[in-house]
C-alpha cells in the first residue's frame, strides 16, 4: 500500500473523530488547552493503537467482532449523546453532565471512535500489509484532526452557548444511528 492510499485511509478513518471533538469543543467543558489536548492525543493514541491490535488478532476474530461493533458504537455515542443533550437543555444541575474529555466519557469515545480502526486492522492483516506505517498515519492524522475539531467547536461554542452541547448530543446520537443504520 502507498503512500496516498495510506493517507486516504488515515482521513477516512479519522472522520468520526473529527467530527466528535467538533461536539466536544464546542462543549463548555472545553476551557483552556487541556481538554484540547486530551481529546486530540487519546483519540490520536487509540486511532494508533487500536489498527495494530486488530491486525495482531487476526482474521478469525473479525467475523465475531464485525457482529456486535455497530452495537457498540450506537450505545457509547448515543448514551454519551444523550447525556449531551440532557445537560444543554436543562442546565449543569443534574447530575448526569460531565467533562467528556475526562475519564470514562473520554475512553468510551475513544472506543467508539476508533472501532472502524480496530476492524482495518483486520483487512489489513488479511491483505498481508505491514502495519506500522498505516497505524502510525492514522494515529497522527487522527490527533491532527481532532485538535481542529476542538479548536473551531470552541470558535462555535462562544456563539451558542449550552444550546451547542445539545446539538452536539443530537450529532454524537445521530452519527451512532447512521452507524447502526449502514450495518443493516
Amino acid at each position: 500500500m502507498g503512500l496516498p492510499e495510506t493517507i486516504a485511509l488515515a482521513l477516512g478513518v479519522a472522520m468520526d473523530a473529527f467530527a466528535i471533538a467538533l461536539v466536544v469543543g464546542a462543549s463548555p467543558y472545553n476551557v483552556g488547552f487541556s481538554p484540547t489536548f486530551r481529546i486530540s492525543f487519546h483519540f490520536g493514541f487509540f486511532q494508533f493503537l487500536m489498527p495494530l491490535l486488530g491486525w495482531a488478532l487476526g482474521w478469525k476474530l473479525a467475523v465475531f467482532v464485525h457482529l456486535f461493533e455497530h452495537w457498540v458504537v450506537f450505545l457509547l455515542l448515543f448514551w454519551i449523546g444523550a447525556k449531551m443533550i440532557h445537560s444543554g437543555i436543562w442546565g449543569e444541575g443534574n447530575t448526569c453532565s460531565g467533562d467528556p474529555s475526562r475519564k470514562g466519557q473520554l475512553v468510551l469515545l475513544c472506543l467508539a471512535t476508533s472501532m472502524d480502526a480496530f476492524a482495518l486492522g483486520f483487512s489489513l492483516n488479511l491483505l498481508k500489509v505491514d502495519i506500522w506505517m498505516p497505524s502510525v498515519l492514522i494515529g497522527l492524522v487522527t490527533g491532527a484532526l481532532s485538535y481542529a475539531g476542538m479548536r473551531f467547536g470552541r470558535y462555535l461554542g462562544k456563539y451558542s452557548g449550552k444550546w451547542m452541547t445539545a446539538l452536539g448530543g443530537f450529532v454524537l446520537c445521530g452519527i451512532g444511528l447512521k452507524v447502526l443504520l449502514e450495518h443493516f
